[in-house]
């Protein structure tokens, strides 16, 4: 009867009497439990979407809107929904090269820009006194309010539903073909594509010293089931490692030892939408503070004790965000490390201590620093840590972030090896995109090292076999003048456009702009001025060479000295023009030489990249191919000769080889 109890009720609706026999007694409790199981099968939760997204941080939240803004049924899981869009490192957006990769994705319909222009607490143009391929936009975000517009900008979007549940299986047909998904508690979620955006939560553990907790960021849930769905589907699954310094209470910090960061007297919002006009106001002080010897010879004496060192940590960490007692070790002739002290939010008193990220244990932590100018007494809030993870390995994915073997299922974000929120936005966009373009039956959007940072990005993962967290890097572009943040609308909107996600009325907008820069620089290029006493005075007063004979305005500008505001007293017929217009009519008389080199360049570059390689080649066919060679390439299964040609292990004589092959198949 005790076993009656333990069953649904149904079951015990069944009454047994004593005087039955065993034999009886077993066949009545065998029906019964095959009643209770075909009940309990019967009642799961199904449901119908054209799209899972199965995440829902930076790169989860750009796959979503981009599904569901190009009208298709769109389910994004998160184990939290307090988690969406969460900033679990510093609460920054941009910085140098990830700027980039902002201003690129709110070019083509994405939703961060526009969010961080919403809830910054202080904005900062980096590398100002550089060139303008290397300029890009930090902003501190309110970490709190960030998130709460990103879920408030996700609850009213149309087509997009929120289930915060943690998906364990991926189901697919014989054929690999994505037929849904299904959660930990059983529920089943019939759709026609997937797109994994978990970021650092699968199997995640988080360490410092020797305390080892199995959470996600921020003591978060982990998702602890999906790594066993993705090895069932035979997609290689890795171990990487991230980390964070601790938060500390802004009471007890002493911040006159430090020195103050303000930000841009005139803003520059990162959404080429957003009204520069809207966005100028109080903004909060950063601060910036060092490390010394007594904080390197604490961490060389507790190094004993770090995780980072002793082995307890298996995930291999980031070459290019080092934490302090990495730093310490690696960089030893250095006497000291930069420390940014920087807010959290409006909402708080927790400072971020940027550039100490640790996993040694908390008494450690204390000691190290209250090393630190500023920091004698400080208090922490939250200690810093290390945090491990499962992702995959990006050369298993297409260049539209799609698996080579699993089809109708993407990835984007951290889970591709990447880390950083930016990089994980994009991926997250371009993957979303992708995901709506096979479903309504359009060719996948594709950018190459030419058009996009993104382009740079996603290549890099997809080509080059990276064994460590992927940072992006503006020397990763090979053409950064002209992949430069200030002109990511004129480069890409038209391709937001043509996908759906850029209105007419903003094209139009766009192609104002263009025409506006054009018609300047002509004008500019036809105003010829002489030697006049005026001009000479001009020249003089700026230190510039005097004229021997007459020159366009346009060739003023291209001098070191001058620009175009500057040489404004000359320009006597000039109109009022925007800003941004402004900005590109400079840079592109002053480095036209630079960059009409490096359009010659591009030209050269999407000749190999124009070249495509069927999908069903078979290289074994290939003869003179090197087997080093002909190995890689069945695995990478590169789409163009330009990107063979970017595969380790496949030199110039073996791209010659395809090439000639190829061209025989003809």
């Amino acid at each position: 009867m005790a076993v009656l109890q333990a069953m649904p009720a149904v079951c015990r609706g069944i009454s047994l009497k004593k005087t039955f026999s065993n034999y009886l007694l077993v066949a009545v409790l065998q029906a019964v439990l095959a009643v209770c199981r075909g009940k309990k099968m019967e009642n799961y939760l199904e449901e119908n979407y054209d799209v899972v997204v199965v995440g829902a941080g930076h790169a989860g939240c750009e796959a979503a809107l981009a599904c569901a803004r190009l009208g298709l049924e769109t389910i994004m899981f998160t184990v939290s929904v307090e988690s969406i869009a969460m900033m679990p490192c510093n609460p920054n957006i941009g910085g140098s090269s990830k700027g980039h990769l902002v201003r690129e994705l709110d070019a083509l319909g994405g939703e961060m820009g526009k969010n961080i222009d919403k809830t910054f607490i202080q904005s900062k143009m980096l590398n100002s006194s550089k060139g303008p391929a290397v300029h890009s936009l930090r902003a501190q975000a309110d970490k709190s309010e960030y998130s709460r517009q990103m879920r408030r900008t996700i609850e009213n979007t149309e087509h997009l539903t929120v289930r915060q549940a943690e998906v364990a299986d991926i189901l697919t047909d014989d054929d690999k073909n994505v037929t849904g998904v299904k959660t930990y508690s059983g529920a089943v979620y019939h759709c026609r594509a997937v797109v994994l955006c978990t970021g650092t939560y699968l199997k995640a553990r988080c360490i410092y010293g020797d305390v080892s907790s199995y959470t996600g960021p921020n003591g978060l849930q982990a998702a602890n089931h999906l790594t066993d769905a993705l090895k069932r589907l035979g997609i290689e699954v890795r171990r990487f490692k991230t980390g964070t310094p601790a938060r500390v209470d802004k009471r007890s910090i002493d911040f006159s030892k430090m020195e103050e960061q303000f930000g841009d007297k005139h803003i520059v919002p990162f959404s080429f939408t957003t009204n520069p006009d809207d966005i100028q106001k109080e903004q909060v002080s950063c601060y910036l503070t060092y490390t010394n010897e007594k904080t390197h010879k604490i961490i060389r004496d507790n190094l004993d004790r770090s995780p980072l060192y002793s082995g307890k940590i298996e995930g291999t960490g980031p070459r290019y965000c080092p934490s302090i007692e990495d730093k310490v070790v690696r960089f030893a002739d250095k006497d000291r490390h930069q420390v940014f002290v920087e807010p959290e939010g409006n909402y708080t008193n927790e400072m971020y201590l940027g550039g100490m990220s640790s996993s040694l244990p908390e008494d450690v932590q204390y000691a190290m620093y209250r090393t630190v100018p500023g920091l004698e007494n400080v208090k922490i809030v939250r200690n810093a840590y290390a945090i491990e993870y499962d992702c995959i390995n990006a050369v298993e994915l297409k260049s539209s972030l799609e698996f080579k073997n699993v089809h109708g299922l993407f990835s984007g974000g951290q889970i591709n090896g990447s880390s950083g929120y930016e990089e994980a936005a994009v991926q997250g966009l371009i993957a979303g995109i992708n995901a709506a373009m096979k479903l309504l039956g359009r060719e996948p959007l594709i950018l190459d090292r030419s058009e996009a940072y993104i382009g740079v990005l996603i290549d890099d993962l997809v080509t080059k076999e990276s064994h460590e967290p992927y940072r992006m890097m503006t020397s990763r572009a090979e053409y950064r003048l002209l992949l430069r943040q200030d002109n990511a609308d004129l480069r890409l909107s038209a391709k937001g456009h043509e996908i759906g996600l850029i209105s007419d009325e903003r094209m139009e907008k766009v192609e104002e702009k263009r025409r506006a820069i054009a018609e300047e620089i002509k004008r500019l290029s036809s105003v010829m001025i002489g030697g006049t006493n005026e001009v000479c005075d001009f020249l003089a007063r700026h230190n510039s060479t005097a004229l021997n004979n007459g020159v366009s305005l346009a060739d003023l500008i291209k001098r070191p000295e001058l620009d175009y505001e500057t040489i404004a007293e000359l320009d006597k017929d000039r109109k009022p023009l925007p800003w941004d217009v402004i900005e590109q009519v400079n840079i592109n008389i002053k480095y036209q030489g630079y960059i009409e080199r490096e359009l010659r360049q591009v030209e050269h570059f999407k000749k190999l990249e124009k070249k495509l390689i069927p999908d069903n080649i078979d290289y074994d066919e290939v003869g003179s191919l090197r087997l080093e060679a002909r190995q890689k390439l069945k695995s990478f299964r590169p789409r163009s000769i330009g990107q063979a040609s970017r595969i380790s292990g496949v030199s110039p004589a073996d791209v010659t080889v395809l090439l000639v092959y190829l061209e025989s198949r003809r």
